[in-house]
């Protein structure tokens, strides 16, 4: 019969109505849209057509049992779901091809599609127009079924309210109410109709003014951030100097931080007009501002500058070295050389494209162009980056070495590595337009004619396209040259001859205290976080973040193990090394004796010593860690073992923030993998939505680099401020972290309940976070008493010893919680149905 079918499908492919329309009479017709706007930044919208024909009265419907690539199943499927007129829908979207169900002789199609009601404009799903009045407090429902089934049996027509106060019905009902309306078998023509008034929620965030308020929010952000550093940079650089250069150093970079600050506020404006106004993207002078100034910030950055290690650490002649002038000429020459080739091609390609005719060679020309300029503007940010780095010594000195010996290699390797990052970027927009089009284009232009014309204006917006998505993480930048200068000053404090204790102090304070609070909201604070939905507030969210952490010092000044002993008895006491390696030995000496007294009191005694010795020995203890306490009596729960833990693995703070931040990026890893798999790959909604959006691949692996950032930058703050946190053990360190973290999302969570949006993954960030940092701060322990790993067999051996029993049941039952607490919420996360924006 199918053969059959097909033969007279071929038959009637002749005729001049491909569809054969007077044939066409549909067995059953039914439709349905859903509105789902609770919980939700936008409302969305579902629409539900199921069409029933017959084979036997219309042949052509075999067709659908054919590929979806065929001509045949489109010209049918469009003959079904479109009318001659119809145009490309660019809002709406397919989660699948409508399924195709044949049985005997009837052929069903159910056709579904989702669009979200985030402008005050129009647009077609299914059968269906919605309207948006310019306020978005009115949206219009109304029933169009494509003109081929103006003879078919219609069966129901349902519109799911969902709560939505809706008025003006026509025609009338069969049923009604809050959660929905019902017509069985309406009148012909099919014309159903009905007004809706959404609440204040939903139509306060469609139109052009969420988007302004969105804009704003970023603008705010980007002002407060940039106010927050040229203030940082400005009390550093103000500090008295001293006779060595680490002062100097902090004036330079402190002079090039602002520099590039001035510069990314001039970048950031001029991208939002480029973006703002896309007439301003086809003209020649946008192309020739863009390469000029990317050629500029490549100049202006100095890669090749430094001003090297201390003068005092210097050997004579060094000047002459692979990295003194001559070293400079050539670094300088390699960077020069290859900016100056790459804007002079991309120059020789706007005048080239200017006088060349629409075709295949006008497409490669402006493919080039925006690779090219692509590739510029990252080699300035790279250039940045390296500045900043060098500055604040944090490259490893074999990069230097290598840099200051052959140049204009290192500019080749690094040059080519950009070269891929923007080949993959180019690709996975390529890509995801190629998807877009036959999306919107999907049953309109099956010859794909409008096709050429997008991919024209696809290479001719792209290199702004992605020049705003790296753009979106110049956050980077800021967080480099930040902790850069922290470097530096901690550098600089532990040369001065005039410190007795090296520097040594419980915590940063002042201008330190100030950078670190800046770096954790800036590389921790703003990780795929939102408040309501919008990026309106990320202004006062960035500050929110910074006094959170502030009270949260001033709280831990007082009430941390440290703390409560005095800083000045604590860095006089415990500051040098030959104290703290005594403090270790008091330590390990404190835990043994709590072992002896375990062992005792269950009647497992050894060394014939009694309970009263132990007690005094242990009171010796005390004794000698609060010796010279003066007056008053020390705080008498504070042992040995809680100052060592307090005090952890480093010399001072700088070098606990290095090791935690190391533990935390390790740690870190799985927790970036199960974040990025949730907000891109968890099902096919979520993909769909992924593979569709312009940077959908390249985000998943920004993503991931983000959240590593963001583990680390909390590792840092956490090793910097481990002295000063609350808490004898070292995981309510990290809980008091994390809490400072979480009361500014707390706050985003009000406002989200107000105005009914989604909260997205934002506990499930906390809760990872709480490990995370958990799990940092108990290998910290360990680092804490790494001299004694000889004496165990294992790591959890030497954990069991730091811990004592007791203790390590606690901290297992801690994790066990955490980790309880995480799967919950990833198995809440994981098993609902995806909820794009």
């Amino acid at each position: 019969m199918l053969m059959g079918g097909g033969g007279a499908a071929r038959a009637h492919g002749a005729v001049a109505d491909p569809c054969d329309r007077e044939r066409l009479k549909a067995r059953n017709v039914s439709a349905s849209i859903d509105f789902d706007y609770h919980d939700r930044i936008y409302a969305q919208v579902t629409s539900n057509l199921t069409v029933s024909v017959s084979a036997d009265q219309w042949p052509p419907a075999l067709f659908l049992a054919s590929s979806e690539r065929s001509d045949e199943y489109q010209t049918v499927m469009r003959c079904l779901l479109r009318d001659d007129h119809d145009q490309a829908r660019n809002r709406e979207w397919r989660y699948r091809e409508p399924r195709v169900t044949v049985r005997g002789d009837v052929v069903t199609v159910d056709y579904e599609a989702t669009a979200w009601i985030e402008q005050n404009r129009g647009f077609h799903l299914g059968p269906w127009i919605i309207g948006v009045d310019a306020a978005g407090t009115e949206w219009t429902v109304r029933l169009v079924p494509p003109r081929a089934l103006d003879h078919s049996k219609w069966g129901q027509v349902e519109v799911k309210l969902n709560g939505l106060d809706a008025h003006d019905i026509a025609p009338k009902v069969a049923s009604a109410d809050s959660d929905r309306l019902v017509w069985i078998d309406p009148p012909k023509p099919i014309r159903v109709q009905v007004f809706l008034d959404p609440p204040w929620q939903r139509s306060f965030n469609v139109g052009e003014r969420w988007g302004s308020l969105g804009w704003a929010g970023v603008a705010s952000w980007w002002v407060f951030t940039w106010a927050l550093i040229v203030l940082a940079v400005h009390h550093a650089a103000r500090e008295e100097p001293s006779p060595l250069s680490g002062p100097r150093g902090r004036s330079v970079l402190a002079r090039v931080v602002v520099l590039w600050v001035a510069l990314s506020a001039a970048v950031a404006v001029a991208l939002h007009l480029a973006m703002t106004y896309p007439a301003m993207l086809r003209t020649s002078w946008s192309s020739v501002v863009t390469i000029a100034l990317g050629l500029v910030l490549v100049l202006v950055a100095q890669p090749w500058c430094h001003i090297g290690p201390f003068p005092a650490a210097r050997q004579p002649g060094a000047d002459r070295s692979p990295g003194g002038e001559g070293g400079e000429r050539r670094q300088v020459c390699a960077v020069t050389v290859t900016a100056s080739i790459t804007a002079l091609f991309c120059l020789l390609l706007v005048v080239g494209l200017r006088s060349s005719r629409a075709g295949t060679p006008q497409l490669v020309g402006y493919a080039l162009l925006s690779l090219a300029t692509l590739w510029l503007w990252l080699a300035a940010m790279a250039a940045w980056a390296w500045r900043f780095a060098r500055e604040g010594e944090l490259v490893p000195r074999s990069w230097n070495a290598a840099w200051g010996r052959a140049p204009a290699r290192c500019t080749a390797v690094a040059g080519s590595l950009l070269a891929v990052a923007v080949m993959a970027l180019f690709a996975s927009n390529w890509w995801t337009r190629e998807r877009q089009w036959r999306r919107a284009y999907w049953l309109v232009d099956p010859s794909g004619t409008e096709r050429a014309d997008a991919r024209l204006r696809f290479m001719r917006e792209f290199a702004y396209i992605g020049l705003a998505w790296v753009y979106a993480y110049a956050w980077l930048l800021a967080g480099i040259a930040l902790v850069a200068l922290l470097h530096l000053r901690v550098k600089a404090r532990r040369a001065r001859s005039d410190d007795a204790h090296g520097g040594i102090s419980l915590g940063p304070a002042g201008v330190d205290l100030f950078l670190t609070v800046v770096i954790f909201a800036l590389t921790v604070g703003l990780r795929q976080v939102e408040f309501a939905g919008s990026n309106a507030l990320f202004g006062l969210w960035i500050l929110m973040m910074i006094a959170s952490l502030h009270a949260l010092v001033a709280v831990g000044r007082r009430a941390s193990v440290l703390g409560r002993t005095g800083e000045q008895f604590c860095t006089r006491r415990l500051g040098s090394r030959r104290r703290r390696n005594q403090l270790l030995a008091k330590a390990h000496e404190f835990r043994n004796l709590h072992h002896q007294i375990y062992s005792l009191d269950r009647g497992r005694g050894e060394g014939g010593m009694k309970r009263e010795e132990l007690e005094a020995r242990l009171d010796g203890l005390h004794q000698w860690l609060f010796d010279g306490w003066g007056k008053g009596h020390p705080p008498a729960q504070i042992s040995v073992l809680d100052a060592a833990l307090s005090w952890g693995p480093g010399q001072d703070w700088w070098d606990n923030a290095r090791h935690a931040a190391r533990l935390a990026f390790c740690f870190g890893l799985p927790a970036s993998a199960a974040l990025v798999w949730m907000a891109y790959l968890r099902d096919a909604h979520i993909r769909m939505s992924t593979f569709q959006s312009p940077n959908g691949l390249m985000e998943i692996a920004a993503k991931f680099g983000a959240w590593q950032v963001a583990w680390a930058g909390a590792g840092l703050v956490l090793g910097a401020l481990w002295r000063l946190l609350p808490g004898r053990r070292s995981p309510v360190r990290a809980l008091s972290l994390t809490a400072a973290y979480a009361i500014p999302i707390c706050v985003g969570a009000l406002i989200a309940q107000i105005t009914d949006t989604e909260l997205g993954y934002v506990f499930l960030h906390v809760a990872l976070m709480l490990l995370v940092l958990t799990l940092t701060s108990i290998w910290m322990d360990m680092a804490t008493f790494s001299e004694e790993r000889k004496f165990w067999p294992s790591s959890v051996g030497l954990l069991l010893s730091v811990y004592q029993m007791r203790g390590l049941s606690t901290q297992v039952a801690y994790l066990a919680a955490q980790l309880a607490v995480v799967v919950g919420v990833w198995r809440s996360l994981a098993g609902g149905d995806s909820r794009p924006k």
